[in-house]
């Protein structure tokens, strides 16, 4: 029943792409793909809610929403955002005799500028599981953790170093240090068990370095310093 749903759900979201129009409709179409990586470890993440952090045109928040999960989608794009809410509108609005839609709601934050924001969605023991791609701020990533429920997943990948051979982005700023993610879970701020761990060429869906981890916190104990 679950597997029915997805794919419906999934069908539906298509349809309704379609009708979106001009650049919102290309947008989405660039990255329109869920990561592989997301779409492996996803099945790990416990009932509950989601977030969907820089979560840009969606892909992943559409992905979750069709399994069943309750997601929150952030991002500071407001267009992108208002995209997905007509998406998930779209859905509303359709016959839905056997409840398919996941609940998703959508909160722009600019999470490198609104710190009080960022302190009140990072909340301790907030989510089943986070999903971050693509995305890169330092300062939150002991916060991810920590606001995580104990047996709740962490699903991470982003660009690391040595992506500069093969485009952008090529700011170290932006670009993981060799094992870096394997090191906020050692320094994480409560008990983080890693279930996979990649630091790799990736020749799909364009050439790029990339860092990817699957983590668990196991523990409710907490040692991190407020934001």
């Amino acid at each position: 029943m679950g597997e029915m749903r997805g794919e419906m759900r999934g069908e539906m979201l298509a349809k309704k792409r379609s009708e979106i129009p001009g650049e919102t409709l290309q947008s989405m179409h660039d990255r329109a793909s869920p990561s592989a990586w997301v779409q492996r470890f996803m099945p790990s993440i416990p009932p509950g809610r989601v977030l969907d952090l820089a979560c840009g045109a969606g892909r992943h928040t559409q992905l979750l929403a069709a399994a069943g999960y309750a997601v929150l989608a952030v991002d500071r794009d407001a267009a992108a955002l208002a995209a997905i809410d007509a998406i998930e509108q779209s859905c509303t609005d359709s016959a839905d005799p056997i409840g398919m839609r996941g609940a998703v709601t959508t909160h722009c934050i600019d999470l490198e500028q609104s710190s009080a924001e960022v302190a009140t969605l990072l909340q301790p023991e907030s989510f089943a599981g986070i999903v971050v791609t693509n995305y890169l701020h330092r300062p939150l990533l002991p916060h991810l953790f920590d606001a995580l429920i104990e047996g709740g997943v962490l699903i991470y990948e982003t660009f690391a170093d040595g992506n500069a051979a093969f485009g952008k982005p090529s700011n170290p700023a932006f670009l993981l240090q060799r094992g870096e993610l394997l090191m906020a879970c050692a320094t994480a701020p409560c008990a983080v068990q890693v279930q996979a761990f990649e630091d790799v060429y990736c020749a799909e869906p364009k050439p790029a370095m990339l860092q990817r981890l699957c983590a668990v916190r196991s523990s409710s104990v907490r040692t991190v310093q407020p934001m």
